[in-house]
């Protein structure tokens, strides 16, 4: 346990968070004193994330950590997306679990774990605990889901269609609610081109069923047909079955607000017959060179290949706590570097001048000052600004310093204090072209010398997965950053 020093008193500041159901900052008040209940719309795991999905999941940890600071118990839920996310997040198309399998030729179950230890090592890398953290599967819960669909088509909310089973959103009176969604213009067509079926173009699949002559590697048995579950309907009936039918807090990116997290309130309200969740709390895009990050256009950049370029992951969450999490953030490689140099000289400090120093207390001032920031609705730059102005203080005792970086980072997660392991060699390499890169690079000039074209291009992809673009000059190859 931390001390504080007794001459002043601690700041009792309340915490507040933008709901993007009200489109106002809020004092939070939970459901039940002293207890969250909080769920994070988890990868839809067909392929490995990339670092603008990783962005959602730090927001999100400090947000965790924010709320542990004010002294309550967080109960977290992260699903997994392994069946019935469609292609382009449509309501129509091919289950990008399904497709990915045709694509490698690997089962569907298979695939799902293997993405699913990458994320959770993603994680882990990003100084997120995932112990405290459950991650609920959507295979696993296909009974709970046939329960709640059921209830919908009792309730009058669901038809049944050749193709499913639709939820009817005209019967939910407040559907579009979050976010200020404009219903005259999706009900006119505007926002998908609408399965002849539907009864409106607004109406999403709750169960889709499969009669074409080709069996699904994922399709389960319902009282309506062989079928599987569409996207929308997974997390009402886990976040249900795990946490409740009154959440405290639900969060994703901004691209969740119009269609996903409309369609959950619409279904578990209508189901549940209660507010399905106090606090909505949504986190802006990550951008590279001025674009979104997507997988489907193949810009993309994963975490594995910011360690092949020589930089700890815990650089990148550094980056990302500079930008509040509600503001678009462009990454770029010059502004990671910045960062990993800003968290070195961090861990330096620390090692060099407060390593030796013990039996500190908090100081006061210092925490009012991080509490006021990190509760203005998790303003983590002017959090990281109070970091610095503590360090730079030399009115400070030593070991009262380390007593209050230690006591903040509790919610920075940076891991300033953990010098067992290479988190304090945060290396710079941009100036050094790592060895895998050379080897492509030989290997290519020998395709290249061979005429071996297509091998050529295959491995200037390969190069240009791990960030280096290649620029052939006659018998030259130029290597230059992304």
């Amino acid at each position: 346990m931390f001390k504080n020093k007794q001459q002043k008193q601690i700041n009792s500041t309340p915490l507040k968070l933008k709901n993007t159901l009200t489109n106002n900052k809020e004092e939070f008040r939970p459901i039940i004193p002293g207890k969250v209940r909080m769920y994070n719309c988890g990868p839809t795991v067909y392929n490995e994330p990339q670092i603008g999905n990783l962005r959602s999941y730090v927001f999100a940890d400090i947000l965790r950590r924010t709320l542990e600071y004010n002294g309550y118990e967080v109960n977290q839920i992260i699903n997994i997306t392994d069946v019935g996310h469609l292609v382009a997040d449509s309501e129509d198309g091919e289950d990008k679990m399904e497709k990915r399998a045709k694509e490698t030729g690997k089962q569907a179950q298979d695939i799902a774990k293997e993405i699913t230890d990458i994320f959770l090592n993603n994680l882990i890398d990003l100084g997120i605990d995932i112990d405290k953290i459950q991650f609920p599967r959507a295979t696993e819960y296909i009974q709970e889901m046939i329960e709640m669909i059921k209830t919908l088509l009792e309730k009058g909310y669901a038809y049944i269609t050749d193709h499913g089973i639709a939820f009817d959103t005209t019967k939910f009176k407040d559907y579009g609610k979050l976010g200020n969604i404009n219903i005259d213009e999706q009900l006119s067509g505007a926002r998908v081109k609408t399965d002849p079926l539907k009864l409106h173009p607004t109406d999403f699949w709750l169960w889709k069923f499969n009669k074409g002559k080709q069996k699904r590697q994922q399709e389960w048995n319902s009282p309506w047909g062989r079928g599987f579950p569409g996207w929308h309907i997974e997390c009402s009936a886990m976040s249900r079955t795990l946490l409740g039918r009154q959440l405290d807090i639900h969060t994703g990116g901004v691209d969740h607000i119009p269609v996903h997290h409309n369609n959950e309130i619409a279904q578990s309200e209508s189901a549940n017959g209660k507010k399905f969740v106090n606090y909505w709390m949504h986190n802006a895009f990550l951008m590279f060179d001025g674009k979104r990050f997507e997988k489907s256009s193949g810009h993309v950049l994963y975490l594995r290949q910011i360690v092949d370029r020589g930089f700890n992951p815990l650089a990148l969450r550094y980056l990302f706590l500079g930008t509040h999490y509600r503001a678009e953030q462009n990454f770029t490689w010059n502004a990671l570097e910045s960062a990993s140099k800003a968290l070195q000289k961090l861990k330096k400090y620390y090692v060099n001048n407060l390593l030796v120093a013990k039996d500190g207390v908090i100081d006061i001032e210092y925490e009012n000052k991080f509490i006021n920031s990190i509760n203005d609705d998790l303003n983590t730059p002017k959090a990281m600004a109070v970091i610095w102005e503590l360090i730079k203080d030399n009115s400070i005792e030593p070991e009262d310093k380390r007593a209050t970086l230690e006591n903040l980072d509790r919610v920075l997660g940076l891991q300033i204090t953990n010098i067992d392991t290479e988190s304090t060699k945060i290396k710079v390499t941009h100036n050094k072209t790592p060895q895998k890169i050379k080897e492509l690079l030989n290997e290519r000039k020998k395709a290249r010398e061979a005429k071996d074209w297509q091998k050529s291009d295959e491995l200037r992809d390969k190069i240009k997965e791990l960030g280096y673009k290649v620029i052939d000059k006659g018998n030259k190859q130029e290597l230059s950053t992304l």
